[in-house]
């Protein structure tokens, strides 16, 4: 049975109507926007942990701290770790005494501390022989984790061992003067880590197992495969983690993760046969008799929630019937429901499946985003993030047994800037699109809208393409609307949070029914407008799949009269040689270039580069390795070659996801040069383009 839609109660939006003392979103407001994130409930219910992160401008980084909020708001949230040092993933111990957390600190190998929680402050202190993230054991005497073990002295010694293949044929006269590299195989390089040392010099991660008291650790697991991700039975007898078979093989066609159980009083391991390709994110029930997982038959197909018998047997789907995409199970406390979140609808909530069997239901509602959910050892409280497109993310705490209640802000580390800028709000709209799909878009109205007047409009392009657009504050959008532009954005065929064939929809049509479903999105906002659009000054940017789509938007139509293109795909065949990413058109396109060649040929923007007349800014990271900079190249050389206006932002030290988690300074630059190459082409909300439309 399929979802009905709950009731929506989310945060009364702001008036279109401006408050005179606020301004526009400038990029470098970001600055000073504070995420709050990673969430953990105390057992008890009574305090939050969580990390806060903030932008150290001078420093051009990121700051992260552990603050801790009392659930019930009788007093502000407070620091936790110390402003001096890095602080993150905050984790209780099941009687709450004790805060396990990550945090890299001078004099110390191992990254990994804890703090005593009975009073505020005291020193962090480390426990011997705990060297990664632990899973605390029900009774709290107990410490396991995956670990891939020291670097050999070979290693540390000879760091020249750790980029040359010991398969290598070919050797040189002195190895300790060779700073190169040597591969044998693949992967050779990997998003925000570069270049990888040679698959052969990989060492697995292993479960490890340490009393509360510190000590030598006891080594769990062995071979050639990582086990990670483990999980206690609530008796302490038994550990179940994952494993995938195929993770030495040098060509994966997928991931297999499946689940064994390991006895912690004989070191004996067991598969756990679900009759799944993929089995992952396990979770026990209260009385470890069942074990819910997160259930798949592979790339492609559905993900669902299944349960099985601790002992073994057939798994039952509980959401079979379901065409979300379910994350991160866990057990109500009288093991009756089971607990997951899922994007839905622009939207991520928390749902809720009986563990007999039934439909799935919605638990929190509104149109937002909640991430991080964390419950109290009881069930009662429910604690996570939110956020919509006029708020940044804060932590909220609400009650979830016996009913869901009212929930409760605890943080505002975001309340003193949304006082002096305005924040815009989205009008949510659907059509229909080719094939009868509905698809959600968004319509934001320029900053200082007087009605009757004509505006610019701009459509943005999200990545993926399965990912989504939706309800979460988006500088970039707030600052281009804060420009006096219409700023549209939509999900097109390809998005997640509508269903699974939705999601697929464009497996071997990139470009297609997406491209119409983007320019039916333009359609619509104009009409929406009611003439407030100023049709010859449109502007389209995006970045990945977006940054694909723009390259392809305006080599298919010339109705926008300037374009961005970030991070994006000129031609599939040259991705395909340099990219981290290579399963990624292997499925989409049904095989590898010299299997799918002309699927690799009719989608590659560069087959009509011809085309293109629109003016363009090109921006790329030097060290993305997921879309590599050669393809920027190529799309900044076909236009210059034929004298289309481009211009080429190459930014240093970053990756793929420089918009997102880049360099605070170059992705506040970057910000600034799409706002004024815009301002450029099609004027503001106030003033005219530098240039006439015969310009170019």
């Amino acid at each position: 049975m399929r979802l009905q839609h709950a009731v929506v109660v989310g945060f009364v939006l702001l008036p279109s109507t401006l408050l005179p003392q606020q301004r526009p979103w400038q990029p470098t407001d970001y600055y000073r926007l504070n995420v709050v994130s990673n969430p953990a409930l105390a057992p008890d219910g009574r305090r939050v942990a969580f990390v806060l992160t903030t932008v150290v401008e001078d420093k051009d980084r990121r700051h992260t701290e552990i603050w801790m909020a009392p659930a019930d708001g009788s007093a502000p949230a407070f620091r936790y770790t110390s402003p001096s040092t890095e602080a993150s993933s905050p984790r209780w111990s099941p009687d709450g005494s004790l805060l396990a957390f990550s945090s890299k600190r001078e004099g110390s190998d191992d990254d990994i501390w804890f703090l005593r929680t009975s009073a505020p402050g005291g020193e962090a202190f480390q426990i011997k022989g705990v060297h990664a993230m632990p899973v605390f054991s029900a009774d709290g005497r107990w410490l396991t984790y995956a670990w891939r073990g020291d670097e050999p002295d070979s290693m540390k010694k000879e760091t020249w061992r750790t980029r040359v293949s010991p398969s290598a044929i070919t050797h040189g006269p002195d190895p300790k003067r060779f700073d190169g590299r040597v591969y044998t195989s693949i992967p050779v390089v990997a998003d925000e880590r570069g270049y990888l040392p040679p698959r052969e010099t990989r060492r697995p991660s292993h479960l490890y197992l340490v009393p509360l008291a510190g000590g030598t650790p006891r080594q769990l697991t062995s071979g050639e495969l990582s086990q990670t991700s483990p999980a206690w039975s609530p008796d302490g007898k038994t550990i179940i983690f994952e494993q995938d078979s195929t993770e030495n093989q040098e060509v994966r066609d997928d991931a297999y993760p499946a689940l064994f159980l390991l006895t912690i009083a004989d070191g004996t391991t067991r598969a756990l046969g679900t009759g799944f390709a993929q089995s992952s994110s396990p979770a026990w029930s209260p009385d470890g008799k069942t074990i819910a997982f997160v259930c798949s038959k592979g790339r492609g197909m559905e993900n669902d929630i299944c349960v099985i018998p601790a002992t073994g047997g057939t798994a039952r789907n509980l959401t079979a019937d379901w065409s979300l995409d379910p994350n991160d199970p866990s057990w109500s406390a009288d093991g009756k429901t089971i607990y997951f979140s899922a994007e839905t609808s622009g939207n991520v909530h928390l749902f809720a499946v009986a563990a007999a069997g039934g439909p799935a239901r919605q638990v929190t509602t509104g149109e937002r985003q909640l991430r991080g959910f964390t419950l109290s050892s009881d069930g009662r409280s429910l604690a996570y993030t939110a956020s919509d497109i006029t708020h940044g993310t804060e932590l909220y705490v609400t009650a979830l047994a016996p009913a869901h209640g009212t929930e409760r802000r605890l943080t505002m580390f975001n309340d003193s800037l949304f006082k002096q800028v305005t924040l815009i709000p989205a009008d949510t709209f659907w059509f229909t699109g080719v094939g009868g799909l509905k698809i959600e878009g968004w319509l934001m109205k320029p900053f200082g809208y007087q009605p009757g007047k004509r505006y610019p409009l701009v459509l943005s392009i999200h990545g993926g393409p399965h990912s989504n657009y939706g309800n979460v504050l988006f500088p970039e959008f707030q600052m281009l609307a804060g420009q006096g532009y219409w700023m549209l954005f939509t999900n097109p065929r390809g998005s997640t949070g509508y269903g699974h064939a939705f999601t697929y929809a464009t497996r071997g049509r990139w470009g297609m029914e997406d491209y119409q479903d983007l320019m039916q999105a333009v359609d619509l906002a104009i009409a929406r407008a009611k003439g407030g659009v100023d049709t010859t000054r449109m502007a389209v940017l995006g970045g990945s799949y977006g940054g694909f789509m723009t390259n392809w938007i305006v080599g298919h139509t010339n109705r926008f009269r300037v374009a961005q293109t970030d991070r994006s795909i000129f031609n599939w065949y040259s991705w395909y040689g340099s990219s981290d990413a290579q399963g990624l058109t292997e499925y989409e396109f049904r095989g590898a270039p010299w299997e799918s060649d002309s699927l690799y040929r009719v989608l590659s923007p560069m087959a009509y580069a011809t085309n293109m007349h629109t003016p363009m800014l090109i921006v790329h990271s030097e060290d993305d390795k997921r879309v590599p900079i050669t393809d920027a190249e190529q799309l900044f050389m076909s236009l210059r070659k034929r004298g289309v206006p481009a211009e080429f932002v190459r930014y240093p030290r970053s990756f793929h996801g420089l918009s997102r988690t880049g360099p605070p300074w170059l992705l506040v630059d970057r910000l600034e040069r799409i706002r004024t190459w815009f301002a450029h082409w099609i004027g503001t909300g106030d003033a005219a383009p530098a240039v006439t439309t015969s310009g170019h």
